[in-house]
């Protein structure tokens, strides 16, 4: 039974070459049939070893070494059917036709947009 869901940001730095960059991965928590507790990662729809650990780290872009990454930014995704008065919509037609555009809609990328500059601070020696 899933008992948790979340996209969690991750950044990495690699200690050779500085290079920093971050990956979205989608977390699944689970308790299985025993009673034991798993987590399940997924980066871009496939499954993929945990980034926090050694064997799960992604080569560095620029030169191949890897790194474990670290925790930045969390989005807990509600597990269904969530609390009493949830918006929901029952799907009794055809499911096949009920909004086709996510069928054809392009895969959302794990790479994390560059983050924005921030434009209100003035220019260095500027206050």
């Amino acid at each position: 039974m899933i008992t948790e869901l979340a996209v969690e940001r991750v950044e990495f730095t690699c200690g050779h070459c500085w290079h920093t960059w971050s990956t979205d991965y989608d977390v699944q928590y689970y308790r299985d049939e025993n009673g034991d507790e798993w987590e399940y990662f997924t980066r871009d729809g496939d499954a993929v070893p945990s980034p926090y650990e050694p064997q799960g780290a992604p080569p560095c872009p620029l030169c191949g070494r890897r790194w474990v990454g670290r925790l930045t930014a969390r989005r807990p995704v509600p597990v269904p059917p969530g609390p009493a008065g949830t918006p929901r919509q029952r799907l009794t037609t055809d499911r096949e036709r009920h909004r086709t555009d996510r069928h054809a809609a392009p895969p959302l990328g794990a790479d994390a947009p560059e983050r924005p500059q921030d434009t209100t601070a003035g220019a260095p020696g500027e206050p």
